[in-house]
């Protein structure tokens, strides 16, 4: 009996899993081999194939694997050991604001405890300036910003060489550059870790919904946007309720005798007429975040959403924006707030004594009077739910991830999976993957890397060991991504055109030739052990066999045309970066000319150069440049 009853729970587990399995991914009508659609699978999905992955990958089974990406089932053990390794990647916003001020905090803090005299700011020099805040920030355990984002520049090449969960790591890239907030507006950059760990990651494979309301509520976005500044039009009638909630506070203060808190409010009441919206974030939530700018919304419509999201802003902790509201809050209590529509999450606030409550019309949607907090929440969800959100973002995926124009009906099919499935993103990823379009010869290596992931891809194809990240950093900004610093909302551009030009096509060329040569600084790279420490005979074979190890899963007999009259050549770097731009022209392969080649390869001074000389024209030629 119990015999029976086991083998019908192995039956029935064995149908559970037969039904939760899709078909095969449709690669083979395409005309791909399984071997070249895992690896069209790790180059669209991860920032590069390592050594041996395409071979596991197939082995495991392409929708076996895509399926653990999908729901982050890989083991990262070795990937949060590196993590912990890495200073204040878990600080809280409040943590950070204390401990790395920016330097007018430092200068108040400063006069306030009576280390620097008010009046002697602008009258001593600049170097003895710089020296008394310096003594003063080491006195009380301060530490320059510049600590905070070099840790936190480190951790994104960390995870991106090194998680076995890649997909949710291309996926964090992919909203931060949608949900776009940069280092250059200096009043949010303290605000950015955490908005990346706490906001983009942990929804990066979640619910659209969830992820633009997590956006719209963090104090990264807030003040990058501005919307800490946007409060409702002072009318009259306005006037009239908050001075009415003002004069209460007053009596309140009074009863008790607390004559400064009266002084205070009274202040309040005085600043009304600086009060009104600021329309830069509600802007941006309808072009940039979700309708797009064809979506279908008028002027009108940005400045209703602006009214429906007044109030919303940062709670206030020491150090942080408003110490007014810090104040006021502290005057009237969280308790009693509470029930006169105060709502707290986190670092965000909604203060209804910000809040237009007057009726509004976004998007012909009727938002009634006096609701408060959950208006705005009404106004995620609608443009959430919105058609022109599902086929602007499902666009914006297909591009990423397909190609540079992916056909209408690739966007309408995915976008339909968008509305039906409540914008879950998983699905809506699926929907694309099993569409024939995205293993069609219009997508096969067609899309352009970015320099992140040009760079990234390079060292997870040669497992370096990186013990010092940050030189990276400065390699991508002269490439032209200097991430976390792209100073409009848009974020970068995703297209070939944007990063297709001669400068930034030599800086990749040299790039290769450095990493290979182990010229950049904290990278370990062991040429020889990728091939098992069997040294090629000449400069061919080493092409022929590191170009299989590079780039697994390719054809490779146009990439050998191109690079073998490099091979020798001391200008190799120009000439590649020339190869490049003409490709770029054309997208012909036609347009690279045969040339003679010699098959004795005698420049080299040793084999190790001969190796690096290479690896290093492979990692920079036209066909690593693409995924």
């Amino acid at each position: 009996m119990l015999k029976n009853l086991f083998y019908l729970i192995v039956f029935l587990n064995f149908m559970c899993f037969a039904k939760a399995q899709k078909a095969l991914f449709p690669y083979a009508k395409q005309g791909l081999t399984q071997t070249q659609a895992a690896a069209h699978l790790i180059n669209r999905f991860t920032y590069g194939a390592t050594p041996g992955q395409v071979d596991e990958v197939v082995n495991m089974g392409l929708e076996v694997w895509f399926n653990k990406q999908l729901n982050k089932a890989f083991n990262d053990d070795s990937l949060n050991l590196k993590l912990s390794k890495i200073e204040y990647l878990h600080l809280t916003n409040e943590e950070v604001v204390k401990q790395f001020p920016r330097n007018p905090q430092v200068v108040r803090m400063a006069i306030k405890d009576g280390f620097i005299d008010k009046d002697s700011i602008g009258v001593m020099s600049k170097r003895e300036e710089k020296d008394r805040l310096k003594a003063y920030s080491k006195l009380n355990n301060l530490h320059p910003f510049a600590e905070l984002s070099r840790s936190f520049i480190n951790q994104r090449f960390v995870r991106a060489i090194y998680s076995n969960n890649q997909l949710e790591e291309v996926l964090t890239g992919f909203w931060f550059n949608h949900f776009n907030v940069s280092f250059t507006k200096l009043q949010a950059a303290q605000y950015i870790p955490a908005y990346e760990r706490d906001v983009i990651r942990p929804n990066a494979l979640g619910n659209f919904q969830q992820l633009l309301l997590a956006t719209a509520k963090s104090p990264a976005m807030s003040l990058f946007l501005d919307n800490v500044l946007s409060s409702a039009q002072m009318d009259s009638s306005s006037t009239l309720v908050r001075n009415k909630n003002l004069n209460a506070l007053i009596q309140q203060q009074n009863s008790i005798g607390d004559t400064q808190n009266v002084k205070f409010i009274k202040q309040l009441k005085g600043k009304n007429k600086n009060r009104g919206i600021n329309e830069n974030y509600a802007r941006e939530l309808l072009e940039l975040h979700t309708l797009g700018v064809d979506g279908g919304y008028t002027q009108q419509d940005v400045v209703n959403a602006a009214r429906v999201l007044t109030g919303w802003t940062i709670y206030p902790f020491d150090g942080a924006y408003s110490g007014q509201l810090k104040r006021l809050i502290s005057i009237q209590g969280e308790d009693n707030l509470k029930s006169k529509g105060y709502f707290r999450d986190g670092d965000f606030l909604f203060f209804p004594m910000n809040h237009d409550q007057n009726e509004k019309m976004v998007l012909g949607k009727n938002f009634p009077a006096n609701v408060g907090y959950q208006e705005g929440v009404d106004l995620i969800s609608m443009l959430a739910h919105h058609p022109s959100t599902a086929k602007f973002i499902c666009k914006k995926l297909a591009v990423y991830f397909v190609s540079d124009n992916p056909s209408e009906k690739l966007i309408n099919k995915m976008a339909e999976t968008f509305l039906k499935k409540d914008g879950d993103i998983k699905s809506v990823l699926l929907s694309m993957v099993y569409d024939p379009e995205f293993w069609g010869k219009n997508a096969i290596c067609q899309k352009i890397k970015s320099p992140f992931e040009v760079v990234v891809s390079a060292n997870r194809a040669m497992n370096t060991v990186v013990f010092n990240p940050y030189p990276m950093f400065g390699v991508l900004e002269k490439m032209g991504q200097k991430i976390y610093h792209y100073q409009a909302p848009t974020g970068f551009p995703d297209n070939a055109a944007y990063w297709v030009n001669t400068s930034a096509l030599l800086s990749r060329m040299n790039f290769g030739l450095d990493i290979a040569a182990q010229n950049i600084r904290g990278i370990k790279v062991d040429l020889l052990k990728l091939n098992d420490y069997h040294e090629p005979e000449d400069a061919i074979a080493a092409l022929k066999t590191y170009a299989n190890i590079l780039m697994p899963g390719r054809n490779h007999e146009k990439t050998y045309q191109r690079l073998l009259p490099l091979l020798n050549d001391v200008k190799v770097a120009q000439k590649l970066g020339n190869k490049i731009g003409d490709e770029k022209k054309s997208n012909d392969d036609s347009m690279l000319e045969d040339t003679e080649i010699e098959s004795e390869m005698n420049l080299f001074k040793n084999e190790k150069n001969m190796l690096e000389h290479v690896v290093g024209i492979i990692l920079g030629s036209p066909d690593f440049q693409r995924k």
